[in-house]
C-alpha cells in the first residue's frame, strides 16, 4: 500500500502543477495588459519546468521467509508472482507446512509473517511472544481470502451426496462404517449406495483446516462430536492421516470409499457432499461461504488490527454454507528489523489489494474480501505494519 501510495502521490503532485501551469496560462491577457513584452516570452519556458515527469515506483529489494497454512499455497503463488512483476529485485518464498507450524515459525522469528487458517488465540495475542516484532509492540491478523471446505469423497459414479451434520460427525468418529448405513441412504433415496467400508482421511498435522472442521462439528454436532475445536486430530479416532492439503487430496482421489476434508479449492477429482443448512441441503461455493461470513461478527476482545471472524456455524440461511475457513496472515505491526517492515507491508498490500484478491481467486477459487466489511479493516491494519 505504501508503494501504491508513493506512486499515487507522485502522479497526483504532477498533475496539481500541471494545472498551475495551465491556470496560469489562462490569466495570461492579464499579464499581458501589464507587460505585453514578457508574455510571449515566459510562458513557454515556464510550462515544461513545472511539470515533472511523474516518478517511477520506489525501488525495492530483499526476501522474505515465510510460511504456514498449505490451503493458501494456489493464492500465495498468484500473490507472489503478481507482486514479484512489479519488484522483481524481492524473493518471498513460502514453505506450506501447515497453519500451526507457521504460526509457531511466526512466533520463534522464523518467518516474517505466517499464513494460518485459525487465528492466533487470544491469550497467545496478549502474551504478546514474537521475536521478529519490536519490543513491546503486537501483531496484526488479517482475512486475506474465505473458502468452503469440502467434504470430499471417493465412489465411482457419484458426484455428490447429501450428508448432514451429526452424519459426517459419526463418519469421522467411525460410528458409521459403511456406504450403505441407513443414516446415509435415508438422506439420499435416490442413489445407488454401495456397501463398502468407509475409510475416514485426516489431516496429520497441525492444521487450521482441521481446526475449522472441528470447530463446525462441535457447534453442529456437539452430541456425536465431543471433542471440540481441535487443530491435532483426536490420536484414538480411526482413519488414515495424511499430510497437509496436497495429501489429503491424494489419499481420496486414489482409494476408493475414502472420505476427507480439504480446501474446496484443492477438492478436484472426487465428489463432495451437500451439508444440511436449516432445511436445505447446500453444496459449498465461494458466495455461499462468503454469504456465511457476511452473517458472522467480528471476535469480541480482540485490537482494531486484530482482524478476526467468529464465525457462525449454525447458519440456517439456504443461501449460506458455514463449513468454510478465513484463511489470515499474521505479521508484525513493528519489525525488530525495519527492512522487513517495509517488505511486508508492501507485499501484504498487494495481497488485500482488489487486484490481489482478483488474482487469488482466479487462481485458488477463493472468495475475496473485496467489497466486504473486512476489506477496510484488512487495509487500514496493513497500512500501519512498518
Amino acid at each position: 500500500m505504501k508503494i501504491r501510495l508513493i506512486m499515487g502521490a507522485a502522479v497526483i503532485a504532477a498533475l496539481t502543477l500541471a494545472g498551475c501551469a495551465a491556470n496560469e496560462k489562462q490569466e495570461t491577457p492579464d499579464t499581458q495588459e501589464q507587460a505585453p513584452e514578457q508574455a510571449p516570452e515566459q510562458a513557454p519556458e515556464q510550462a515544461p519546468e513545472q511539470a515533472p515527469e511523474p516518478e517511477s515506483p520506489q525501488a525495492i529489494a530483499g526476501s522474505l521467509a515465510a510460511g504456514g497454512a498449505s490451503a493458501q499455497g494456489a493464492a500465495m503463488d498468484a500473490w507472489r508472482a503478481g507482486f514479484q512483476s512489479v519488484f522483481p529485485d524481492v524473493t518471498i518464498d513460502y514453505d506450506p507446512a501447515g497453519s500451526g507450524p507457521g504460526r509457531e515459525n511466526f512466533a520463534a522469528g522464523g518467518f516474517a509473517f505466517a499464513g494460518t487458517d485459525s487465528a492466533f488465540a487470544l491469550e497467545d495475542v496478549a502474551a504478546g511472544e514474537f521475536a521478529a516484532c519490536a519490543a513491546g509492540t503486537g501483531i496484526v491478523e488479517v482475512p486475506v481470502y474465505i473458502s468452503p471446505i469440502a467434504v470430499g469423497f471417493n465412489l465411482p459414479g457419484i458426484e455428490t451426496l447429501n450428508l448432514d451434520a451429526v452424519t459426517i460427525a459419526k463418519i469421522f468418529r467411525a460410528e458409521i462404517e459403511t456406504w450403505d448405513d441407513p443414516a446415509i441412504a435415508d438422506q439420499n433415496p435416490d442413489v445407488g449406495l454401495p456397501s463398502l467400508d468407509i475409510t475416514p482421511v485426516h489431516r496429520s498435522d497441525k492444521s487450521g483446516t482441521t481446526g475449522n472442521f472441528t470447530d463446525y462439528l462441535a457447534k453442529t454436532a456437539p452430541e456425536v462430536w465431543t471433542d471440540g475445536k481441535v487443530e491435532e486430530w483426536p490420536t484414538d479416532l480411526k482413519g488414515e492421516a495424511a499430510e497437509k492439503t496436497s495429501g489429503v487430496h491424494e489419499t481420496i482421489v486414489n482409494a476408493e470409499g475414502t472420505i476427507g476434508y480439504l480446501d474446496a479449492s484443492q477438492a478436484t477429482g472426487m465428489g463432495a457432499a451437500a451439508i444440511k443448512v436449516g432445511d436445505t441441503f447446500v453444496t459449498h461455493s465461494p458466495e455461499a461461504a462468503a454469504a456465511a461470513v457476511a452473517l458472522s461478527p467480528i471476535e469480541d476482545g480482540r485490537g482494531p488490527n486484530d482482524v478476526v471472524v467468529a464465525l457462525d456455524r449454525n447458519l440456517t440461511d439456504p443461501s449460506t454454507y458455514p463449513l468454510l475457513l478465513v484463511s489470515y496472515i499474521a505479521a508484525c505491526e513493528s519489525y525488530a528489523d525495519p527492512a522487513q517492515g517495509s517488505l511486508v507491508a508492501a507485499f501484504l498490500a498487494h495481497v488485500v489489494s482488489q487486484e490481489g484478491q482478483a488474482a487469488a481467486a482466479a487462481q485458488a477459487g477463493s472468495a475475496p474480501i473485496t467489497g466486504t466489511a473486512l476489506e477496510p479493516k484488512a487495509q487500514a491494519a496493513v497500512a500501519t505494519i512498518h
